[in-house]
């Protein structure tokens, strides 16, 4: 056995993959700031009120800035509650348009420090207040002087957790959400993905914003300074374990991040998870949701459940009716834009890719509070960009009606490992060797370039790249297919049908399909992974017998890709995606407490009888449509 981590190995593959990204980082980086712009505001001139109190249930009183329009009439509110600040209001790096944007609409605009953050009172814990001050701060809300009694609510990230926690207590004067990039569990897909702790989110994140501006709300403006700088530069950190004694967020002291604690503490869906849960909560919720993401978002997975969710078990026939997701080729913070911090490959997508939250918004407001005929699209609805052809398109339903499955089967000479080996993709039942091997080392991980993770591709790993790097490591199983002769869309989920056995207590799997052009260039598109305990239950890991053969279904996250003619289809079997994800250490200890790895040896078995495989969701040109060429704006 050795160190759960070989910390100068870790923080090496870390600090390489960082540089992989950055070497397209300084004409990214360059561009000047002209964020947020004027144009496109509204007729309403704008007056604002600063520390406006509101006091919950339980007596804590809340602070908000109020930006006031002058009307003749009364008018809707316009509602973001957040623990990033009420003064910045997201508007940074090129998101929303400031709050007196929105106001000059004609909307009183409400920016609300969360419970614990900002000018706010009483203890920060995240989620758990936002269900009850939600519904608290709604009905205040509504209530303010010019309001006419409905409120709608906008914001990403965690402050689209707060519109679905307070939606899900049904406040009365709440008629709409607009959450963005965010989820619909704050276990799977937030704090784990089929049971793997997402690493690069969680710790950077929590360090760098909650816990900082919580010790700064606090008094504790060393702490906060500390804090901050550890989740400025986490590849410090990152590679620490146990988890459940982490340093920088100080185990010994209950009030500065008890969450974090208590998330490594609960690496299973539990009732500790339950009592933040949106996913079982639909029928709580009885208001049309305009919801804004991204193909390489953190909670893109979480974004479709939603609104799926809704659609079929919203709490009204209107909620049901009325919900739209717009899904652009976008990371958790970079929305397009010319001055938005986005990696390289998707900056050059160019204008099209622009996000259109701000001026849909709008519409959907004006549509659904002022009762205009305005032309906005009602749900429901999906507006999703296909990349690699780069154009919009629209569909009722996602996945979408008239999808064709595909299974593509892996198959070699038993050398399928890295882009050098023997391994390809075939719609044929498999031939060749039964199985291919690699041997996985926790210590030394498959490194992360892209994906999706949170929260920025400049200090983690988002977006879209070039994989051929990494590809020339024996531990990456490449199956790839041949040049395509025609032309295929790929939209919708992905699923891996892997056969597998692993002489460890416990292991993890992970599944990459990439785009590889004929210049040898493999973009990725998306990723998975599967913790082997995992695999029947998110609630009630089993363990395996080593040695065993599994049948593992791993789910790779949604895309929408146009494969050209010449291109061909790859897909990466790995162990390991770090820091993305923290390494399984094999042995089958908590995550908590685990302080020791093992090395693993792996067989990926694709014979007659374990046919492994890729299930792609193929679109017929005839369901895609022609597609338009900008954002959509209705």
């Amino acid at each position: 056995m050795k160190s759960l981590r070989s910390a100068a190995r870790l923080s090496a593959i870390v600090a390489s993959t960082a540089l992989a990204g950055l070497a397209f980082a300084p004409a990214a980086l360059a561009a000047p700031v002209a964020w947020p712009s004027s144009a496109g505001s509204g007729s309403c001139p704008v007056s604002k009120a600063v520390d406006v109190p509101a006091t919950m249930r339980d007596g804590t009183v809340l602070r908000a800035d109020v930006y006031t329009p002058r009307t003749s009439g009364k008018v809707p509110v316009l509602l973001m509650r957040t623990q990033y600040g009420k003064e910045a209001a997201q508007v940074q790096p090129s998101r929303f348009q400031s709050p007196a944007w929105f106001a000059s609409h004609c909307y009183i605009v409400v920016v609300q420090d969360i419970r614990g953050q900002g000018k706010s009172g009483g203890t920060f814990y995240e989620y758990r207040y936002d269900r009850d001050d939600g519904y608290d701060t709604v009905q205040w809300a509504a209530a303010l002087p010019g309001a006419d009694g409905q409120v709608a609510m906008y914001g990403s990230s965690y402050v689209g957790a707060t519109q679905w926690l307070a939606a899900t207590a049904t406040p009365p004067a709440l008629k709409a959400i607009i959450p963005s990039n965010t989820g619909d569990d704050y276990y799977d897909g937030w704090s784990y993905e089929d049971g793997a702790f997402r690493l690069a989110f969680i710790e950077p994140w929590i360090l760098e914003t909650i816990a900082s501006s919580a010790a700064a709300n606090r008094g504790d403006k060393a702490l906060a300074k500390s804090l901050f700088a550890d989740g400025k530069n986490p590849s410090i950190w990152l590679a620490f374990t146990p988890y459940g004694a982490f340093p920088p967020l100080h185990p010994d002291k209950p009030e500065v991040a008890p969450y974090f604690y208590d998330t490594v503490a609960h690496p299973a869906r539990d009732s500790f998870w339950e009592a933040f849960q949106i996913r079982t909560h639909y029928d709580r919720v009885k208001v049309p949701v305009l919801a804004f993401d991204g193909w390489y978002d953190s909670f893109l997975n979480g974004a479709v459940n939603n609104f799926n969710g809704m659609r079929a078990s919203g709490g009204s026939a209107a909620a049901r009716a009325n919900q739209r997701l717009v899904i652009g080729p976008w990371e958790h913070i970079g929305w397009g834009r010319p001055d938005a911090v986005v990696s390289p490959r998707l900056k050059d997508i160019g204008p099209v890719a622009d996000s259109p939250v701000n001026e849909l918004t709008v519409r959907f407001l004006d549509h659904v509070l002022k009762g205009q005929a305005n032309g906005f699209a009602d749900g429901p609805r999906v507006d999703y960009f296909t990349m690699g052809e780069n154009r919009w398109h629209s569909a009722t339903s996602f996945p979408i009606a008239g999808t064709h499955y595909v299974t593509w089967y892996l198959g070699s000479e038993g050398r399928a490992n890295s882009s050098m080996g023997d391994g390809g993709l075939t719609t044929a039942r498999p031939r060749g060797a039964a199985a291919d091997r690699f041997v996985y080392d926790p210590a030394n991980p498959v490194p992360s370039l892209g994906g999706h993770s949170c929260c920025s591709w400049t200090s983690g790993p988002q977006g879209q790249f070039d994989q051929s790097a990494i590809e020339q490591r024996p531990d990456i199983l490449v199956y790839t297919s041949a040049p395509l002769v025609e032309a295929m869309n790929v939209t919708g989920p992905i699923t891996v049908d892997l056969f597998a056995t692993t002489d460890a207590k416990d292991t993890d799997f992970t599944a990459k399909l990439l785009d590889v052009g004929p210049d040898g260039r493999a973009i990725n598109l998306n990723n998975g992974i599967i913790r082997a305990a995992y695999r029947e239950s998110l609630s009630h890991p089993t363990p395996i017998v080593p040695g065993q053969v599994y049948e593992y279904h791993i789910k790779v996250w949604p895309t929408s890709n146009l494969f050209k003619a010449g291109h061909r289809i790859r897909l990466e079997i790995s162990s390991s995606d770090y820091p993305q994800f923290a390494p399984n250490p094999n042995t089958g200890e908590p995550l908590a407490t685990a302080r020791t790895v093992v090395t693993a040896h792996q067989t990926i078995w694709h014979d007659d009888t374990h046919r492994s495989a890729v299930i792609l969701p193929v679109l017929p040109a005839a369901v895609a449509g022609a597609g338009i060429d900008h954002p959509p704006a209705d």
